[in-house]
């Protein structure tokens, strides 16, 4: 089914649109330095006849985009893996993923493929126009089924914009019958403290005509654990904590957010897993309808929240990070000296790659730390609830 016209500035590419998408990738030197990142061996003349043979978005997320994401998973991850595929709806049934974000282009990408191998189907996926630093881009995350949300927006211009978005969303998984993919944040968690954002279910609830909890229901909301053994922009994050705590007014640029991106894709990530959790209806029907509106936002939040924290996957790291940072020996049985010094190891070399003037070590240090250690916290928290 085709969107209607009004969505067209924020909608994927429809399928009579794709022949030419594809002719203008193929024809652009800088959409082919970044395939040869991946693939550096690529015969063009080859891969530009392939490309061509794509009629739809299904053929080429089916075939590319699918053998583009395993390239990348097999080259810079030890494995990757899912859980809880018997929760997935057995008709179909489209959801609103949501999942905690560590990676800006792999997170949404990884589920996909894993969705995609299970027999369910790949989402339409949310991201920002902050990243699309580059025409091509745009053309290639449209072609590959995204949809754009428009950030740094002036304020007079916010609601529109969120309302668009809003009815769009909806708009797809009760007409079009797709699942989709969204963060719970806008941007990553830098820390790793994840948290779903209240305005993004703002967002969500905007388009339904009924109350909260009926509209967010009507999305079929389904968070997703994410947990990366390592995170390959670790030290990317770290030195933007000393930036912003050195300077309140320091603001990334893109070519910042570029190198974050090609870090991520590109670099060791060892172990990753997925979890599939469960949809949250059950949980938001036994919410009280009446309670203050931002008490209730607040409430599905932390259901989202919970639903991730118990369901993280943890791994050596995590626990001797967890360790260093308190100075205990709280989780000693989850790892040997090995580990430990893996970590260390580890730890020293992603400092080493930080260059900055007043490079502060032990800052920069504690920042890497509370990164592996406060998904770990926070699921210590849930627990004892």
């Amino acid at each position: 089914m085709e969107v209607p016209i009004n969505f067209d500035d924020i909608r994927p590419l429809n399928n009579d649109e794709v022949e030419d998408a594809i002719e203008s990738l193929i024809a652009n030197p800088d959409f082919e330095r970044a395939f040869r990142y991946i693939k550096p061996d690529v015969d063009w003349k080859e891969f530009s006849e392939t490309m061509r043979s794509f009629k739809t978005k299904e053929d080429f997320k089916a075939k590319l985009a699918y053998e583009a994401v395993m390239m990348v998973a097999n080259k810079t991850t030890f494995s990757l893996t899912i859980s809880g595929r018997s929760r997935l709806p057995e008709d179909k049934q489209p959801c609103t993923f949501i999942s905690n974000h560590r990676d800006i282009v792999l997170d949404a990408s990884f589920l996909n493929v894993m969705l995609y191998d299970v027999g369910y189907g790949m989402t339409q996926v949310a991201i920002g126009n902050n990243l699309l630093i580059r025409p091509w881009i745009e053309t290639l995350v449209r072609l590959n089924n995204s949809f754009i949300v428009k950030r740094n927006v002036p304020v007079r211009q916010m609601l529109e914009v969120s309302n668009l978005l809003s009815a769009y969303i909806r708009h797809t998984i009760t007409e079009t019958k797709e699942s989709i993919w969204i963060a719970q944040r806008e941007g990553r968690a830098k820390d790793s403290d994840d948290r779903t954002q209240g305005s993004i279910l703002k967002m969500l609830n905007m388009s339904g005509d009924k109350d909260i909890l009926s509209n967010l229901m009507e999305l079929n909301i389904f968070p997703v654990a994410i947990s990366y053994e390592f995170d390959p922009c670790d030290f990317l994050k770290a030195k933007e904590f000393q930036q912003k705590r050195d300077d309140p007014d320091f603001v990334k640029s893109q070519r910042d957010d570029l190198l974050s991106m090609e870090t991520g894709i590109l670099n060791n990530k060892g172990r990753v897993h997925f979890t599939l959790t469960s949809p949250i209806n059950d949980q938001l029907a036994k919410l009280d309808p009446n309670m203050e509106k931002n008490e209730l936002i607040a409430a599905i939040a932390s259901i989202i929240d919970k639903q991730i924290y118990k369901h993280y996957r943890f791994y050596p790291c995590n626990y001797v990070a967890y360790d260093m940072l308190t100075g205990t020996h709280r989780f000693s049985e989850h790892y040997g000296l090995k580990d430990k010094k893996q970590f260390e190891d580890y730890l020293q070399g992603q400092l080493d790659k930080i260059v900055l003037p007043n490079k502060d070590e032990a800052f920069l240090r504690t920042k890497i730390l509370e990164m592996y250690t406060n998904p770990l916290k926070n699921f210590l928290l849930a627990e004892n609830e």
